[in-house]
């Protein structure tokens, strides 16, 4: 191995799924070896019958289908806010210098404080979940865009300049094609943030969502429904983190060269 040195797809993709078999293979000689009492620690068969039983019986598609719709609205709703003010305040100095102080101490309060209030100002429908995840997902996604803008190199700004474009085509021009694929990673980045927003949204006042069934499920001492939603969540993680990258691949290809 050496540093940096790329790896090809196949190595990447047979390394990934070694380490899938070596977790399962622990987890396996944990629970069935007897090492880890099953009220837990569910052995991995109990899971995948807990998993089966929760689409089958207790309509578990439902509640995976109102996670995902939450996190979806609440992070496009901030997406759609925060990075044309990401892109302004990387751009205009001024504008960083009036939001930047604010937004850097704003993204260190966590969403999960916020629940309280948004309970007593939005009620506990899907507004108040919306929130949470607006909140953990806005300021972080702003002074990501900010920061990634701001790094755009100087020599390229200034040859458009010398070249005649005004402030605005700078901004079109050089700054959004230059800091684009960096822009839709950092997206990529926050969406997986949101999704540790709606579990604790969900934990409290809620009636449907991955969260609650782990709620529901913890009363119940049965950690194989909690180990499943768990799974469930990664899985749906994982699949948007590779739609993520291959949209970027696909929109953005001079990123690649």
């Amino acid at each position: 191995m050496r540093p940096l040195k790329p790896v090809s797809r196949s190595r990447r993709a047979v390394l990934g799924v070694a380490f899938f078999v070596f977790f399962f293979s622990l987890w396996s000689a944990v629970t069935f070896g007897g090492l880890v009492p099953k009220t837990f620690l569910a052995d991995p068969m109990t899971m995948v019958r807990e998993g089966i039983a929760l689409f089958a019986v207790h309509g578990f598609a439902i509640d995976v289908g109102m996670t995902v719709w939450r996190v979806g609205g609440g992070f496009v709703l901030a997406a759609v806010i925060a990075v044309p003010l990401g892109i302004a305040m990387g751009a205009y100095k001024p504008i960083e210098a009036f939001f930047e102080p604010f937004v850097s101490f704003a993204r260190y309060l966590p969403a999960s404080a916020f629940i309280p209030l948004l309970i007593l100002w939005a009620g506990i429908g899907e507004l108040q979940k919306l929130l949470v995840i607006f909140i953990g997902s806005f300021f972080q996604i702003v002074l990501m865009v900010a920061v990634t803008v701001g790094a755009t190199r100087r020599d390229l700004v200034e040859a458009a300049y010398t070249l005649g474009a005004s402030s605005s085509g700078v901004v079109r021009r050089v700054l959004l094609p230059s800091a684009a694929p960096a822009i839709a990673e950092s997206l990529r980045l926050v969406l997986g943030w949101a999704w540790t927003y709606v579990i604790v949204a969900e934990l409290i006042g809620a009636s449907s969502g991955i969260g609650h069934m782990i709620t529901d499920s913890q009363a119940l001492l049965n950690t194989g429904q909690i180990i499943f939603g768990i799974i469930v969540i990664g899985v749906i993680g994982l699949v948007s983190d590779y739609l993520f990258k291959w949209s970027n691949q696909r929109l953005f290809p001079w990123s690649l060269a």
